[in-house]
């Protein structure tokens, strides 16, 4: 997984930090609020761990803006010192999916990352979705362009339907290779010739590139639907 630590405690970050990449885990990390939240909303990642307390912007609000204004669903693990039912509630109302009460054992928080990032994955799953002339029925994986079936190799259909998740959202080469690769590739080459057949694909279907290449920032999925007239 791809995990984003949001937490001012240095020594709590580093050890969330140096534990989960330990386990095979992809992490980040930021120490305040308004760096986590920028972090949150321009990156992909598959689980957030959120601190209650935080410098600059506290974590309910944080997760009221990720859920509100960036509309990010991905699943929130708060971290807090305070345990009474108030302050718990308050968490769960601002959009957080699970709480841990510190101290913690670290195989906990793992092991709660990992059962939310499935029940998330398993509500995606099911979830038909329809950007623009674009269509993705997760359980037939049949993807559909202006009404006509589009075939693509396994890595490009996974990257179409990455950003399709989150459309208008501009992904960089990272967020993609570990999406489709679940590790970044060597070179730029293999994101690039894999975003061209798909690219070139969608044209020879739909008569149009729905997909725009932001310079020195990666790709995004465009939402509108377009006037090719």
């Amino acid at each position: 997984m791809r995990i984003l630590i949001i937490e001012d405690d240095r020594t709590i970050a580093t050890n969330l930090y140096d534990f989960l990449e330990s386990r095979g885990h992809s992490v980040d990390a930021a120490l305040d609020g308004i760096s986590g939240f920028r972090l949150a909303s321009t990156q992909m990642f598959d689980a957030i761990l959120l601190d209650l307390k935080l410098p600059h912007l506290d974590g309910v609000t944080l997760c009221q803006r990720l859920r509100q204004e960036s509309q990010i669903d991905i699943p929130i693990l708060m971290l807090t010192a305070r345990d009474t039912l108030e302050d718990k509630l308050v968490g769960f109302e601002s959009g957080a999916d699970d709480y841990l009460i510190k101290p913690f054992a670290l195989k906990e928080v793992e092991a709660r990352l990992i059962a939310m990032h499935k029940r998330y994955k398993g509500k995606m799953a099911i979830k038909k979705m329809e950007i623009g002339d674009l269509s993705f029925d997760p359980k037939t994986l049949l993807i559909c362009f202006k009404g006509h079936e589009v075939k693509l190799p396994p890595k490009c259909m996974r990257l179409l339907t990455l950003m399709m998740s989150d459309p208008d959202r501009v992904f960089s080469r990272k967020d993609l290779e570990l999406g489709a690769w679940e590790e970044e590739q060597e070179t730029s080459d293999t994101l690039r010739t894999h975003m061209h057949i798909l690219r070139r694909t969608l044209i020879q279907v739909g008569g149009y590139d729905p997909i725009e290449t932001v310079h020195g920032l990666g790709y995004c999925l465009v939402s509108h639907v377009r006037d090719q007239d």
